[in-house]
């Protein structure tokens, strides 16, 4: 039942700094909150008293205290060595970091039109700050010193792994050019942060400019109360009092689609959310993405590569563009032939209902969930009571104690962005501190759509002390009414659990450099944590311990689990067969090797008819809005998921033989995985837990593609 979700930092996380020095010329001026590490339980961001113009004065002084760093580390008359510039870099830009994670923070779940106009103000200050850092060839010739002459350091493994990290990401980031390639590379990283801050804003605005607006009460037709219910509060809060409205945000244009009998409506609030960013308005994406590709492929040839996805995909565990669609082209086959077959079902289904009509994209999941019900007697409005919010939070939290001995203690005395802000003190088994967790669910109008997550403060050793990260997990879940509370579909259960497993990717590092900790591994790897964590979510031992009735404290009876096991597998060649298509839109724009004028409709219809994409199904995500590969750093990457359930079906494997609660399973898993950030190969980080390579038939077992 795997499900594709948004893992990213978004924004400023591009700069992975950390620093500390106060500048004289701020003392006491807006900005200085940031200046030196907070005060505050925890070291936690003191929302209640950060101010918007706190964050100009902040960015700036931290660039101008990064810069003073890096000179003293390249002024430094010493011979270099791996403390006095490898470590010496790595520690550097602590106040920038500061004041990064928290706008950052605020960009991605808490925005507004003044924290958008800063981000595209500081871009290109940004940019060219990490370019003067990148490309100071003094700095590179102290990093290749140390890189060219390890012999007799005696270095551990991680600290290896930190010396490569560093070495290659100046020569991945252009310091190898001639000053004119130079130039050049600096104007085009200039141009593409702009061009994907604005590519994200207009989605935004795209997302939020449609409702929907129903006056009708025939219209609801076949919509269950509790979607009408959500709806009158949606017109409540819109000024439509009286009214029914439905917007763009997935927890109420997905339910439209799989109840809402007027086929019409169904039709034009589908077509609405899949072109967003293509209505050839101010919130246009087509040039956008025009531009990124083109100045992606220029990049790329610049330092080397033949293209974008080469260049990406050298520091991936896939390699190579090859490898990544021999992946992709394999789980296609399997997917595309079970899509045509449910296809075929629902045709069925509408005909034998008199409907004089051939199936379209939008009567998916409509007639999807009629033939659930038929089948399967699942009827997810009957689930939604056993899977309260607030209920499966706590599952996540069982299961993290059950494996990992954690625990979760609500704590009221932190500062939040938003009142639906939740936080969390975890401690370990022997009661000490593990990390601050923050949980933020509910849709927003300044909130980006989809889920993920990101941290205030990344783990390290520093001076001897092991700070603890401050972890925060985003969501896009549906709301609470004023009658109900917020009751998740499967699919939203699925999606809390692995977000969650990213954050305990983040909260249980335990390196000794910023740079390598927590989530900082390649895309393919990251993507590890959290899917592997979606198995126990409706596992039956494990909704036994969670899912209980809402009204009646009931736990979810054996009936209805062996119903969400049976159905577990339905649907699944859309699912795959949406999700693919995507990857493959993906690398066909990244695989390009000339710049060219790029028709987006075209080059998309294009892309789909060579792979022979149903008319039925459309990419998960078209183009247009596509911000995983377009604003969310995983071009070239979206890919990840399906290499990563690779490993999260293999992973899983493991528990199953053992038990899924087996604690030297989990404590396998948890020093050699979740632990280990980027100290290590991922494959040889992924052997030491599993003692061997995966197996990639679990993944396809587990799709139900194969026996």
């Amino acid at each position: 039942m795997k499900r594709v979700l948004f893992f990213t930092f978004a924004f400023m996380s591009l700069i992975a700094c950390n620093n500390s020095q106060k500048s004289d010329t701020a003392s006491g001026e807006k900005g200085s909150i940031f200046f030196t590490e907070f005060d505050t339980p925890y070291g936690t961001p003191p929302f209640d008293k950060i101010e918007f113009a706190d964050f100009r004065p902040a960015f700036l002084i931290g660039i101008e205290e990064e810069s003073a760093e890096i000179e003293a580390i390249v002024n430094n008359p010493e011979a270099p060595t791996f403390e006095n510039t490898i470590v010496a870099l790595d520690n550097s830009g602590k106040l920038l970091s500061r004041v990064s994670r928290v706008f950052s923070g605020l960009k991605g779940a808490e925005t507004n039109d003044s924290i958008q106009a800063l981000a595209v103000e500081l871009s290109p200050l940004l940019s060219e700050h990490r370019d003067n850092i990148n490309l100071n060839e003094k700095l590179f010739n102290r990093i290749k010193a140390v890189y060219d002459d390890t012999t007799g350091m005696n270095l551990t493994t991680e600290q290896f792994r930190l010396l490569e990290d560093k070495y290659k990401g100046f020569v991945r980031s252009g310091i190898m050019l001639g000053e004119a390639e130079k130039t050049r590379l600096r104007e085009i990283n200039k141009e593409m942060s702009a061009l994907t801050l604005t590519f994200g804003n207009n989605l935004l605005k795209e997302t939020n400019g449609f409702k929907l607006i129903i006056d009708n009460e025939e219209d609801l037709a076949g919509l269950p109360e509790g979607v009408i219910a959500a709806a009158a509060d949606a017109a409540k809060a819109a000024g439509e009092e009286g009214k029914w409205v439905f917007g763009l945000q997935k927890p109420s244009w997905l339910p439209f689609l799989q109840y809402a009998d007027k086929r019409e409506l169904r039709e034009k609030l589908y077509k609405a959310m899949y072109m967003r960013g293509d209505n050839d308005n101010d919130n246009d994406n087509k040039k956008i993405i025009n531009k990124i590709v083109n100045l992606r492929i220029e990049k790329a040839q610049l330092l080397g590569f033949d293209t974008h996805a080469d260049y990406i995909l050298a520091e991936n565990m896939a390699k190579s563009p090859e490898n990544v669609y021999k992946l992709l082209n394999e789980v296609w086959g399997y997917a595309l032939a079970q899509a045509k077959k449910e296809a075929a079902e629902l045709q069925k289904l509408i005909d034998e209902e008199g409907g004089n009509f051939k199936l379209a994209s939008w009567d998916w999941w409509y007639y999807t969930e009629k033939l659930r019900q038929q089948k399967y007697a699942l009827n997810e409005e009957e689930l939604k009571p056993y899977f309260k919010m607030e209920n499966v939070r706590e599952g996540v939290f069982t299961v993290a104690n059950k494996l990992y001995g954690l625990n979760f203690k609500k704590l009221d005395n932190i500062a939040v962005y938003h009142p639906e802000v939740e936080v969390y003190e975890v401690t370990d088994a022997d009661g000490s501190h593990v990390a601050i967790f923050y949980t933020d669910y509910f849709p927003r109008a300044g909130k980006g759509a989809g889920a993920w997550m990101s941290s205030f403060r990344g783990q390290q050793v520093l001076n001897g002390e092991n700070i603890r990260p401050l972890v925060f997990n985003v969501g896009n879940f549906t709301r609470p009414t004023e009658t109900t509370p917020s009751l998740l579909t499967l699919d939203e259960v699925e999606t809390l659990f692995h977000e969650f497993g990213h954050a305990l990717h983040g909260m249980l590092s335990n390196v000794n450099y910023a740079g390598l900790s927590g989530t900082s591994v390649s895309r393919d790897f990251v993507e590890l944590p959290s899917q592997v964590m979606e198995h126990w979510a409706f596992h039956p031992d494990v909704l036994k311990l969670y899912a209980t009735h809402y009204q009646t404290g009931e736990v979810i009876p054996d009936e209805l689990i062996a119903k969400i096991d049976a159905a577990s597998k339905f649907n699944m060649g859309f699912t795959t067969t949406e999700f693919v298509a995507a990857a493959l839109l993906d690398m066909d724009y990244h695989t390009q090797r000339v710049k060219k004028e790029i028709n987006v409709r075209e080059f998309e219809k294009q892309s789909m008819a060579k792979i022979g994409l149903i008319d039925e199904i459309i990419p998960r995500y078209r183009s247009t809005y596509f911000s995983h590969i377009f604003s969310g750093g995983y071009s070239a990457g979206y890919y990840a998921y399906l290499w990563a359930e690779v490993l999260d079906a293999d992973a899983f494997q493991a528990f199953v033989e053992k038990g899924i609660f087996d604690k030297e399973t989990a404590k396998l898993f948890r020093d050699n995985v979740l632990s280990k950030g980027n100290t290590d190969d991922p494959m040889t980080l992924y052997k030491k837990f599993r003692g061997a390579e995966p197996n990639p038939v679990y993944l396809l077992k587990n799709r139900g593609f194969i026996e």
